[in-house]
């Protein structure tokens, strides 16, 4: 196709609401992440004014309202995907068509989330959230094919621009976005934005073997006053041996890496140096931009979500409970998400939306 595709309208009115980010968990409630499961119906948040700041939750409030926070534009469809041995929710824009696309991929304690490609459907991209940790026992081959299957299903759909597809991918779904973008031969993705970067996957490996060969070294695991788990240490040993970490040189679109500088659960600002360097030696640096947000931790998510520095999380293989330590100071974290937000929007209106310029960076 020729010529940039229409922009997508601005969405007005709709899934702002700004306090949300400075809620606080009760106490029977500690360590639990709120998120979105039915993009469908609207987040209901109670607003009350009361009198004083202490002893109040029972005392009649002076105001109160209730507040609707929307994931979903008017005109959005929601369509589950089960074909091919794929399974996730594809999410495509009002209007006629066709749109640029995102393979939208989580990290490794979230299961199957929509919100993230609800908003950005929502925004003009049709989105694919993509569950890839169902199965239990898949060969490195026919897990790398799981994905580029993927990948074609969005790529091929018709209301998909078919050379005009990225990927996004938080944590571990940012490693798979390095591992897809550097090593097949079937996905060329026009640019990738990698939040809380991760670029460790030993060769040859499926994600649980790698997440097995991960919990070999869960005995060196740092535990703060709270007796909550941070990998961060013992992982920079791991992602030191360059045998341990996609060849990220050998990515040929444009990049956006996002990474909080307090994240305590992976050394991400040194995956990013990291890459830089590898980038800028192959004399590949001007494909990359970068973010880093002082005072914001791993959760990197859309705007307006509350922070959570830890949370209960299930370890992959062994299925046992812990609470890890995400990081990120609650004001400074949050306004990271909005700040990361607006600009991962411009990176992708500018590659997805516009003729591609490598060399511009954010």
């Amino acid at each position: 196709m020729s010529g940039n595709p229409p922009l997508p309208p601005p969405l007005r009115g709709r899934g702002r609401l700004g306090g949300v980010w400075a809620l606080r968990q009760r106490p029977q409630r500690r360590c639990v992440r709120l998120r979105k499961i039915n993009v469908c119906t609207p987040m209901l948040v109670n607003i009350s004014v009361h009198s004083g700041h202490e002893g109040f939750r029972d005392r009649t409030p002076l105001a109160s309202a209730l507040a609707e926070r929307w994931y979903m534009a008017p005109g959005v469809k929601r369509i589950d995907i089960n074909k091919q041995g794929v399974q996730g929710t594809l999410f495509i824009p009002p209007g006629p068509g066709p749109f640029p696309a995102l393979l939208d991929m989580w990290g490794g304690g979230a299961g199957l989330l929509e919100y993230r490609s609800a908003l950005l459907a929502s925004r003009g991209y049709v989105s694919f959230s993509l569950d890839y940790l169902r199965s239990e026992h898949l060969s490195a081959d026919v897990e790398f094919k799981y994905f580029e299957t993927a990948f074609n299903i969005i790529r091929n759909h018709p209301q998909v621009i078919p050379d005009r597809v990225g990927i996004l991918g938080s944590s571990l779904g940012s490693m798979v976005a390095f591992n897809l973008t550097a090593y097949s031969t079937i996905i060329k993705p026009r640019c990738i934005v990698c939040i809380s970067s991760n670029h460790y996957h030993p060769p040859g490996t499926t994600l649980k073997a790698g997440f097995k060969i991960l919990s070999k070294h869960f005995h060196k695991a740092h535990f703060d006053e709270n007796n909550y788990m941070s990998w961060r240490s013992f992982a920079l040993d791991l992602i030191a041996d360059p045998s341990n970490n996609v060849e990220v040189g050998r990515i040929n679109c444009p990049m956006l890496l996002v990474n909080g500088c307090d994240d305590q659960n992976w050394p991400t600002v040194e995956t990013a140096e990291e890459v830089a360097r590898l980038l800028r030696e192959g004399g590949k640096e001007h494909l990359l931009s970068r973010l880093a947000y002082p005072g914001a931790g791993h959760l990197i998510e859309p705007p307006f979500s509350p922070h959570f520095r830890a949370t209960k999380f299930i370890i992959l293989n062994s299925k046992e409970k812990v609470i890890l330590l995400w990081g990120g100071h609650t004001k400074p974290h949050s306004d990271a998400q909005e700040d990361s937000w607006r600009k991962i929007l411009s990176f992708l209106q500018l590659h997805l939306y516009h003729s591609p310029s490598v060399k511009a960076n954010l």
